[in-house]
């Protein structure tokens, strides 16, 4: 009888180490020379293979970009759910943590405290982010319709005015009065013709593509309702998502290259949600103080014009002269005085954005200059238009974040600092001993400036 249990423990036993019932490892075998051959001819032919298929998908990029395009309508409230539960998660997890600390002693389970509180905290952040746009809506449309009603109303009538008064005007006989003249006479012929022929042919189009506009909405605000519900289960399994995501990076790749895949995600997420998150606040921000200070000056189409410069205000340094300029002309058309105090008022209060408030909501959450800020609006703006303006610059944040990681990583391993300001014009690194050397040959400074860099290396160690 124990001979015969025995037989069957053992044989279980090998039933259950077989590759059958047990998930084999995926181990790397020792190759022969004939499979390293192989394995080289297979990944020329896969180089090979990759070139022509990038050749000919080069030449069908019109279609390719079709197809993407529609993949992309197809997953629009995917996409709308992910970038509202993105938007949504920070004040979800305030709400969150809150209900946590406060109900921690009164239930006693862990888990259905924390379902309760992410519950309560998914609730509350659709709530107030509902009650938000309501509010928005009921205040701004009603009056944003009557201030685009007046100016369809006004503006003809006051270019009119404009016009014949700048055509009442006497002009001497000199060249620059003739040159005036001739321009005045054909700017007047251009708007009268464009109202007359173009702006008639455009409002038609307009009215024979009502239909489709209406179609149009309706299919965008199913997508949102979708993106809704798609957002509270992002919000709900948002740690599942990370979890899986960082099995796949792990399983994916070697566990260096893993971690650096997420200190980038990280980091990104650092960069994207520190400028999006605190663009909004500072340009709601923004708008409020626009509309008290034009309903203070006692300004036409106060509203309108707020809407208009909080709006563009969250595109990065370019923004508020995108919002004042059309605002400037719509109000010098209605009163020339009044035009020219809001510029004063909006020079005024785009210093106040970018010296105070700006720097305190956004602080350093892209690590740009000034120039690079620029750079990453105007490449963004050209290639992507007014979505590149808002997102070229955390994305080109990243891109600079990655550079400057590599460069600096590579100083590392060849002992020099990561500092920019000591590579001045009378330093340099000695050929022989590949040492740093400042160009003043002080001793005192090298030590310096050898601290310095070490001091850089640990920081960089520690982020």
């Amino acid at each position: 009888m124990e001979e015969q249990e025995k037989k069957q423990d053992s044989r279980e036993e090998r039933t259950d180490n077989s590759p059958y019932h047990k998930q084999p490892r995926l181990t790397k075998r020792t190759t022969s020379k004939l499979q390293q051959h192989l394995n080289r001819g297979m990944t020329a032919f896969l180089v090979v293979a990759a070139s022509i298929v990038f050749y000919f998908a080069f030449l069908r990029f019109g279609h390719i970009s079709g197809v993407l395009g529609k993949i992309f309508q197809i997953l629009k409230p995917i996409i709308y759910g992910f970038v509202l539960a993105y938007l949504l998660n920070p004040l979800m997890k305030m709400v969150e943590n809150f209900i946590v600390k406060l109900l921690k002693g009164k239930i006693k389970k862990e888990e259905r405290l924390k379902k309760f509180a992410r519950g309560v905290g998914i609730f509350t952040a659709l709530l107030f982010a509902g009650a938000l746009i309501i509010a928005l809506c009921n205040m701004i449309l009603p009056e944003l319709y009557r201030s685009i009603r007046n100016m369809v109303y006004t503006v003809p009538e006051q270019l009119n005015e404009w016009m014949e008064r700048l055509s009442e005007m006497e002009f001497d006989d000199s060249t620059l009065a003739l040159i005036t003249k001739n321009v005045l006479t054909e700017t007047t012929a251009f708007f009268e013709n464009w109202i007359r022929s173009d702006l008639l042919r455009q409002i038609n189009i307009w009215i024979s593509g009502l239909t489709e506009g209406v179609i149009s909405v309706v299919n965008e605000l199913m997508n949102i309702v979708i993106g809704i519900i798609v957002s509270v289960y992002v919000l709900f399994s948002k740690e599942t998502f990370a979890g899986q995501s960082r099995k796949v990076v792990y399983a994916v790749l070697k566990p260096e290259k893993a971690n650096l895949v997420l200190h980038i995600t990280r980091k990104s997420n650092e960069i994207f949600g520190g400028f999006i998150i605190g663009k909004i606040i500072d340009s709601a921000i923004i708008g409020v103080l626009c509309f008290i200070g034009l309903s203070i000056l006692d300004m036409p189409y106060t509203l309108l014009v707020s809407v208009i410069v909080g709006v563009t205000n969250v595109i990065p340094f370019f923004g508020p002269y995108i919002g004042a300029i059309p605002s400037a002309i719509l109000l010098l058309l209605t009163d020339p005085i009044k035009g020219l105090y809001f510029l004063v008022f909006i020079i005024f209060l785009q210093q106040l954005d970018g010296n105070i408030i700006g720097p305190k909501i956004l602080g350093d959450s892209t690590g740009l200059s000034a120039f690079w800020v620029v750079f990453s609006i105007l490449l963004g703006g050209g290639l992507f238009g007014f979505a590149g303006m808002i997102m070229g610059v955390p994305t080109f944040a990243v891109i600079y974040y990655l550079f400057q990681m590599f460069i600096n990583q590579n100083l590392e391993k060849k002992h020099l600092p990561t500092d920019s300001a000591i590579y001045d014009d009378t330093s340099y690194v000695d050929a022989e001993s590949g040492e740093f050397i400042h160009g003043n040959n002080d001793e005192q400074n090298i030590g310096e400036v050898q601290v310095r860099g070490k001091e850089d290396c640990e920081k960089e160690e520690e982020k």
